[in-house]
Parts: C-alpha cells; sequence; structure tokens
C-alpha cells in the first residue's frame, strides 16, 4: 500500500494531539494516511504497552487512517543510530509516503527531538540505492514539522475546525492517558498530561486565530513555499 500522508511520532497518542485534525481532514479527502509509532510508551507513568497499543487501534480508526505500525523502540530511550534508521526507512520504503509529519527538532521530551532527527535521517537514506536495506529506494517529497509541542511561530496552519470534535474524540481514546481513574492522579512528580489535552485545544483555538478560522494546527516547513497566484492567497494581512 502506498501512501499519501505518513505522521511519524515517538509515542502513541503523539499524533493524535499534534496533528490529528489534520490526519482526519486528509483522510477524509481520500487521501491514504498512516501512522507510525516509533514506541509503546512503556516507560510511562499511565497505562501499559497492551493497553495503549489497544487505544491507539481504536484512535486510529477514528482519525481514518489506512495503516498504523509501532515499532517498538525503547520508550525514553530514542537514539539517532543505523539500527534505528534502518528499521523507520524500511517502513518509508514498504508505504512510499509522498509527505511524512514529523515532530518538531526541539521540546521537553528528548524521545521527541530524536525522532524528529531519527525520522528526517531514516526519509534520506531510504532513498540511497546502496543502502544495506531490503527494498527499492524511496525517498518523500515533502516533510512537514508539527509545530504543537514548541514554542514556534508555524510557517502554515491547517484549518481542522470542522475535523475538531472528531480529533478531540481520538485523543481521548486513550483513557489510561487522559481519564484515569482519581487514584491513578497520585504522584509525586508533576504529569503534564493532566493539562496536556485541554492545553492542545487552546492551541488549536490560538493558531486557528492566526488563520481566521476557529481552530487550526501549525506545521513548520524548512524550505521556502511556492506560491504562483499572490491574488488569491488565503489570510487576510490586515
Amino acid at each position: 500500500m502506498k501512501l499519501d500522508l505518513l505522521a511519524i511520532a515517538p509515542h502513541p497518542d503523539d499524533v493524535e494531539l499534534t496533528s490529528g485534525g489534520t490526519m482526519i481532514k486528509m483522510a477524509q479527502a481520500g487521501y491514504a494516511t498512516g501512522i507510525l509509532d516509533l514506541t509503546r510508551g512503556e516507560t510511562g507513568t499511565r497505562g501499559t504497552p497492551e493497553t495503549r497499543l489497544k487505544e491507539a487501534a481504536r484512535a486510529g480508526k477514528i482519525m481514518g487512517v489506512k495503516v498504523r505500525r509501532n515499532l517498538g523502540l525503547p520508550d525514553a530511550q530514542l537514539k539517532v543510530s543505523d539500527e534505528y534508521k534502518a528499521a523507520v526507512a524500511a517502513v518509508i520504503r514498504e508505504f512510499e509516503p509522498h509527505t511524512v509529519i514529523l515532530p518538531y527538532w526541539e521540546g521537553r521530551h528528548p524521545d521527541h527531538y530524536t525522532a524528529a532527527t531519527l525520522g528526517y535521517e531514516a526519509c534520506f537514506v531510504a532513498g540511497l540505492k546502496n543502502y544495506p536495506l531490503e527494498g527499492l529506494p524511496f525517498r518523500p517529497f515533502k516533510i512537514i514539522y508539527a509545530a504543537a509541542y514548541a514554542d514556534v511561530r508555524p510557517t502554515f496552519a491547517v484549518d481542522i475546525t470542522k475535523q475538531y470534535d472528531r480529533r478531540r474524540e481520538a485523543i481521548l481514546a486513550y483513557a489510561s492517558q487522559f481519564r484515569p481513574p482519581k487514584h491513578d492522579r497520585k504522584s509525586r512528580v508533576a504529569i503534564p498530561l493532566d493539562e496536556l489535552e485541554g492545553r492542545m485545544n487552546l492551541q488549536a483555538g490560538y493558531y486557528g486565530r492566526l488563520i481566521g478560522v476557529k481552530y487550526a494546527e501549525g506545521f513548520v516547513v524548512k524550505e521556502v513555499a511556492q506560491v504562483e497566484d499572490v491574488v488569491k492567497m488565503p489570510v487576510r494581512s490586515m
């Protein structure tokens, strides 16, 4: 199966939180979409790897993705190594995605910024003919970075107003993370999950205001964008 869009993230639920609305919108537009979770989130405070895999499968169905794969790399121990690059590159060659979504390259969690570098390098080596990897060489056309976890101004934003409720449903499919029993909320360490779902909703509203809609998701690209018709460019300047 060839994919039009593949989102790569370190943990189950990261795609839903950072680009879930965009994934839903692209699936609704008829594109073949997929998700590659790098780890099972086994070092997380809440839930179990088995529970999170089930939640991820349910969330994937809500978002309409064609395929969801989990590489089972070690949570909180991601690194840019030949072994891990080959594992990700094999998936790139298998699904030949036109566009890849990666986490932003800076962030609080080491797995997030490591996943950005690992994903980029895997996309690159997947196109090397003589790289020691099965399958035909392939390299995605476009790589975009989800801005949601970073303090960065997006290059562009996707209107997800119509997809907002379904995105929230996909996020809350992770009941172990966002709707845990009260006794699971007691911890000596502050758990960002207690505020994360609400914070992502506020951020969707903020990104929406940047482009004049109710809700949006922001992304960053490193290359210059091409515009053919400056008369029809969206988003008002004043």
